[in-house]
């Protein structure tokens, strides 16, 4: 498969990475609930090495809207981490085992994102070894919120992936 996108594709990204914006705005008021592993999820099952178009439409939004700061570095690579074990996830499950991985991997990447966030801010804040332990430690009770949201959220996976690949298909058709 080509990186190379047509006009269609174009759009069609840059539309499902405002989606994905437009759904962290509306989850705001529930910090770290929110839809994007979501997302990321069904994206990379559908459109395999492209899903990174939307994902870093998602990632610059952010930038722009709420500054290149800090806090946004991380993003750089946190969201393609989660696309990476994705990919690695075989593409032949069982239809009755696929909503349950994927709620399973949407979940681990929520209880792992500080520590996934971690090595930058250790880096930018001059932390030791300990105090990016103490960092992480800090941030496990949002962590946890975290996972168990992506958990219960990662129930719209498997739903939101058969209304893509239903567009894709229409959108050959015509």
């Amino acid at each position: 498969m080509s990186m190379k996108l047509t006009t269609r594709e174009t759009v069609i990204f840059a539309m499902l990475g405002a989606i994905m914006y437009a759904s962290k705005l509306l989850m705001e008021f529930a910090p770290n609930i929110h839809l994007l592993g979501v997302f990321t999820i069904a994206f990379t099952v559908v459109y395999r090495k492209k899903a990174l178009y939307p994902i870093y439409v998602y990632v610059m939004l952010n930038g722009v809207f709420y500054g290149f700061a800090s806090w946004w570095i991380p993003y750089l690579y946190v969201w393609a981490i989660l696309w990476g074990v994705v990919m690695l996830l075989p593409r032949h499950m069982s239809k009755k085992l696929q909503p349950l991985v994927y709620m399973a991997v949407c979940a681990a990447h929520g209880f792992l994102f500080g520590t996934l966030y971690a090595p930058v801010q250790a880096v930018l804040y001059g932390l030791s070894l300990k105090g990016a332990v103490s960092w992480i430690i800090a941030g496990l009770p949002w962590d946890f919120v975290h996972g168990i949201s992506n958990f219960f959220c990662g129930i719209l996976i498997a739903p939101i992936i058969y209304i893509l690949k239903t567009a894709e298909k229409y959108m050959e058709k015509n």
